[in-house]
């Protein structure tokens, strides 16, 4: 019987899975389940157990991500018999002031998330109810929850600040700082590809539906661009990014809209889809000929070359820029158009292998490196997951 780490990592509409040996960690299969609440559900398997799994073809019924859950542990029990769930991890988005490192779900911790629901109605609540699922079907189970807010801790204080009265910040109203899980995977290989250089002056884009940037020095995080909310910073799929106050203010105030519809606005009608009227899909607006596309792109890559320049400041310089994330690693325009915008900070980009994706795509002449990591959230939590299930023994 092979004894096995279950790694959920639960988004705002779809799921990324894997299940590692425990003990070596060697994968035998991730995959993912996307388009969760939509029409075009569906999933995909790879690795050396993806066999096993069948043809993967979810029922009708599965329109949120309690079922996506229910259906996939389901899947694996049946689908794999010589396997034994001995622990399960999760990506849990928001760990609020308290939590600062992977720690194991007990009633006390599920209670303190759910305090944390308001700062995150997106994920939050698909994460917790990921973990309910899965200890509903294998009751007693270690489970292992691991924070994307974690990794911005190392900040200073005043990177941490809101310009309010300091009671708020002494309440936890404060720039927490998200993907943390990606960047802690990236600081991690770093090495592999800048050599001495990882331990600089780095900015990491994390980039796909949900956007952000981190600033790193000694492979730590010093400043970040999402804040209290995953709303805040560069523009994103569906989310706004940062936005005038007053602008919300004018909403709720002259426009007598609710909160409610404000906050639906900012989460899922805005960014990428708000502005061009098309889609949140970067590569559907790369093929259509819409103007509104390419207004849309290049407001993007301008919200990015502007947020890398602030991160570059909170660094006093810059020694490498890393792309990673869904458009960070496979959108050949969307780099070129980033990098033009940051050309003044001494990047400049080799267009032959920036089009192959090479993992470094700046000219030999650059005075900053740019390259392109694939991240792996999946396998940070892995690590931590199996550490402390061999502890809580």
């Amino acid at each position: 019987m092979i004894e096995a780490i279950l790694v959920l990592n639960v988004g705002s509409s779809s799921i990324k899975f894997a299940l590692y040996v425990a003990g070596t960690l060697e994968r035998l299969c991730r995959g993912h389940i996307e388009n969760i609440g939509d029409d075009g559900v569906a999933a995909h398997v790879e690795g050396t157990r993806a066999a096993d799994f069948g043809e993967i073809k979810l029922p009708a019924d599965v329109q949120d991500h309690a079922a996506a859950v229910r259906w996939l542990v389901e899947r694996i029990r049946g689908s794999l018999a010589d396997v034994r769930i001995s622990a399960a991890g999760h990506r849990v988005v928001h760990g609020g002031m308290d939590f600062a490192a992977p720690v194991v779900v007990d009633e006390h911790l599920l209670a303190a998330l759910g305090k944390l629901v308001p700062l995150a109605p997106q994920h939050q609540p698909s994460n917790l109810a990921a973990i309910h699922m899965v200890a509903e079907t294998w009751p007693g189970l270690t489970q292992v929850a691991c924070f994307d807010t974690a990794f911005h801790r190392s900040q200073p204080e005043h990177a941490q600040w809101f310009a309010l009265p300091r009671a708020f910040a002494a309440e936890g109203i404060i720039r927490y700082g998200f993907h943390g899980l990606s960047y802690d995977y990236l600081s991690s290989v770093l090495p592999q590809y800048a050599g001495d250089r990882a331990d600089g002056r780095v900015v990491i884009a994390h980039l796909g539906q949900g956007a952000s940037l981190c600033a790193l020095r000694d492979r730590r995080s010093v400043a970040t661009t999402m804040g209290f909310t995953a709303l805040d910073g560069l523009m994103m799929g569906r989310r706004s990014g940062a936005i005038d106050p007053g602008v919300l203010l004018y909403l709720l105030q002259q426009r007598q809209m609710t909160a409610a519809a404000v906050e639906d606005l900012l989460y899922n009608h805005s960014g990428l889809l708000g502005v061009s009227g098309i889609s949140d899909d970067l590569r559907v607006l790369e093929a259509s000929g819409d103007p509104r596309a390419e207004e849309a792109m290049d407001l993007f890559a301008y919200r990015a070359g502007r947020e890398i320049a602030a991160m570059a400041a909170a660094l006093e310089g810059l020694d490498s820029l890393v792309f990673s994330g869904g458009i960070g690693e496979h959108s050949v325009q969307m780099r070129r158009r980033i990098c033009a915008y940051s050309a003044w900070l001494g990047i400049r980009l080799d267009t032959d292998a920036n089009a192959r994706h090479a993992s470094r795509i700046s000219a030999p002449d650059s005075g900053v490196n740019v390259f392109v990591i694939p991240t792996d959230e999946e396998i940070v939590v892995a690590r931590a997951t199996d550490r402390l299930r061999r502890s809580a023994v």
